[in-house]
């Protein structure tokens, strides 16, 4: 008989209202969290404040039962202990969904819920049994709304061109114009918002430190370096050896198919060598806020970036780094890293500045779609971070409709 694979509960799943709306987390969703270990696991305490180790997140089960299977974790002082580990949204969720009288759930050492749950609430599983409860919403590192948009774009950013173009050819270039650089201006608030909550959470200079590891493990090695940039602060990294720091996380890499350019253990040497050449850098970027160009995004961006001369700002940019980062990867940085970071510390709208950007590490079937729709043509008007912003802005709020 073939294994059935668990079929998705429609209450697994909460609407958030978020910057722009109601958006949907899934439990599917906190169950790629937790496999990816995308939260700061060195501060995993359960509900009534014993220290969490965790070994071994599981192995992922697809089918009937607990969530994560083989699992190893220690509980304070006590031993390792392997076994089952269950995640809900809510911790209630244990017992409405009838788990505590499931044998198929006997062996669940761990309850991990998105939601920290009511003051003395306890999850009790066969025998009277009770289940420590870990709450990952106070770890997580990005605002729920990110996590719920990243998973919308991962499962749109691929789909072929030809299927965006389908939906926006029969617009005309002017409004379909518009309607890219309204989705535009909606992606860049809520990135500076996203910024913002970094900053208020960790502080200037240990928000420069976690966005910049974190984009240069993007897009499949985020997690581990973010994991790091907790592990180890700013001050550390000056003449640190990229190989122990690669060490650390040996089990966590995700190295198949990745470009040499892009390998964790490239991108840990170029982070280290940044920071030995710039050891205040979060200072330095500061800097770079003064004089940022005012730029409207209806402009035609090869007029402005002649006009403005963008090519000599991302050579300041690139100082920020010591040198060190260039290509793709610095476009990101600047438009997904710095640019936010600048807007949320000093107050300053360099709106327009990164919608002309140049685009950076952009999903092929997005280029692809710009430029069937005409958006993208040439010299006369080049790839543009905001465009391409724009229309992943767009698929978002199509795959949330």
């Amino acid at each position: 008989m073939t294994p059935q694979l668990k079929q998705p509960d429609p209450s697994a799943a909460a609407e958030i209202q978020g910057l722009y709306g109601p958006f949907t987390f899934s439990e599917k969703l906190l169950q790629k969290i937790w496999l990816r270990g995308d939260f700061d696991r060195s501060r995993v305490t359960t509900t009534d404040g014993r220290r969490v180790k965790i070994v071994r997140a599981g192995r992922w089960n697809l089918l009937g039962g607990p969530d994560f299977l083989e699992a190893t974790v220690r509980v304070d002082s006590g031993p390792e202990q392997t076994g089952d580990i269950e995640l809900h949204l809510h911790a209630v969720d244990w017992t409405a969904h009838g788990h505590s009288h499931d044998h198929a759930y006997d062996r669940v050492m761990l309850h991990v819920v998105l939601f920290p749950p009511a003051a003395g609430h306890r999850t009790i599983g066969a025998g009277g049994r009770e289940i420590p409860t870990v709450a990952l919403l106070p770890l997580l590192h990005h605002d729920l709304e990110e996590y719920a948009a990243d998973e919308v774009l991962e499962k749109l950013s691929d789909r072929p061109a030809s299927l965006v173009v389908e939906k926006l050819a029969a617009r005309p270039l002017v409004d379909l114009a518009q309607t890219l650089r309204r989705h535009a201006r909606e992606r860049w608030r809520q990135k500076v918002h996203f910024a913002r909550l970094r900053i208020q959470r960790l502080g200037w200079e240990a928000a420069c430190h976690h966005t910049a590891l974190e984009i240069l493990g993007y897009r499949f090695n985020r997690s581990p370096m973010l994991r790091l940039a907790g592990v180890a602060p700013l001050t550390a990294w000056a003449n640190a050896d990229p190989v122990k720091l690669f060490e650390a996380e040996r089990e966590s890499w995700s190295v198949q198919g990745v470009r040499p350019a892009n390998h964790p253990r490239r991108r840990l040497e170029q982070y280290t060598a940044w920071v030995t050449a710039q050891p205040q850098w979060p200072a330095k970027l500061v800097e770079c806020a003064t004089g940022l160009p005012d730029l409207p995004p209806e402009v035609a961006t090869a007029l402005a970036r002649r006009q403005t001369d963008l090519v000599a700002w991302r050579e300041r940019f690139v100082a920020v780094t010591g040198g060190v980062l260039g290509g793709t990867r610095m476009d990101t940085m600047i438009c997904d890293g710095f640019l936010p970071l600048l807007a949320a510390q000093t107050g300053a709208d360099p709106h327009g500045v990164w919608f002309h950007w140049f685009p950076g590490d952009l999903p092929p079937s997005i280029t692809r779609a710009l430029r069937a729709l005409g958006v993208f043509a040439g010299r006369s008007s080049p790839a543009t971070q905001g465009f391409a912003q724009g229309l992943l802005g767009w698929m978002v709020e199509e795959g949330n409709g």
